[in-house]
């Protein structure tokens, strides 16, 4: 569509349109994450440095996983995982997400917070970062879906094949478009449910599933080479498993908090707690002796 934003004058550095509107995904999802950190009442700083970390891990994780799907294009010269071709790409998305969500556990193990309840606060920015994600790929022409003949088919351009391979003279899904506004909805829905969530992680676990019932369908439609598990592509296969698991880990932490009130353990999680009042020791210290009574004067005089 509009692979290039424009070029800086001079240096002949060529701005992209996915490298922008991947950067607003980045922050946007970054403000979003602290506002409701801070909702929660969780520490605004420890929550958004736990988001810088996960977000450099997601960048390490997305190409990790686009090497392994993609391994027999890398086989023969394995120098080119290292090209600028790879490192400008925006990689394999549940790979990043892994990568992301194992670094946040142990960050946010290191700040001394709850997991579940950071998880949650960050998962409506996860689905904000993906809307302009994905608007990303399309601008760029990755991730592109099957041929159609339907309305909402659309042609890319020549200079997006020559930049990702996209076919063009053809209509093609807009599957980065299916899934920008799926992802717009699903963050819409998180935010709602943040207000009404009745136990800690019910967020990210909807998140998880959520996304994954969006990703599995999605991918009826895309036609780019992605690898594949058995029929399945790698992203089914990948969301399947994070839907089971998601699934599982939603049933065993609503039954473990059944007849808790949500708000005011909510309330008690994020108020400190009051310094215990001084308790009477268990043993007095044993009173003094009584001092000897002072004797009387005798009632007879002494006899001479």
């Amino acid at each position: 569509m509009f692979p290039e934003l424009f070029e800086i004058p001079g240096t002949g550095f060529t701005i992209n349109t996915y490298g922008a509107l991947l950067a607003i995904g980045f922050l946007s999802g970054m403000w979003l994450a602290g506002r409701f950190a801070a909702q929660d009442g969780l520490s605004r700083s420890a929550v958004l440095d736990i988001v810088l970390y996960a977000l450099i891990a997601s960048l390490i994780g997305s190409r990790l996983l686009l090497v392994i799907v993609e391994w027999e294009s890398f086989r023969q010269d394995w120098r080119q995982i290292f090209s600028l071709d790879v490192l400008r790409s925006g990689g394999v998305f549940y790979g990043g997400l892994l990568a992301a969500l194992l670094a946040s556990v142990a960050l946010a193990r290191w700040h001394r917070l709850d997991w579940w309840r950071v998880a949650d606060a960050c998962a409506p920015g996860i689905a904000l970062g993906q809307f302009f994600g994905r608007l990303g790929c399309f601008a760029a022409g990755c991730c592109w879906g099957r041929p159609t003949t339907a309305w909402p088919g659309v042609r890319f351009s020549e200079r997006g094949h020559e930049l990702t391979g996209v076919p063009y003279g053809v209509a093609l899904h807009p599957t980065q478009l299916y899934e920008s506004a799926a992802a717009l909805a699903l963050c819409l829905g998180l935010g709602w449910l943040f207000r009404r969530r009745r136990f800690r992680g019910q967020i990210i676990l909807a998140y998880l599933l959520g996304y994954a019932i969006i990703r599995f369908v999605i991918e009826i439609w895309r036609d780019d080479p992605r690898g594949a598990v058995g029929p399945l592509s790698t992203s089914q296969f990948i969301a399947l498993s994070c839907a089971a698991f998601a699934a599982v880990a939603w049933l065993t932490r609503w039954r473990s908090t059944a007849g808790v009130n949500p708000a005011a353990a909510q309330r008690a999680d994020s108020q400190p707690a009051s310094p215990a009042a001084p308790q009477a020791p268990l043993l007095q210290p044993p009173a003094p002796p009584a001092a000897p009574p002072t004797p009387s004067a005798p009632l007879l005089p002494p006899e001479s």
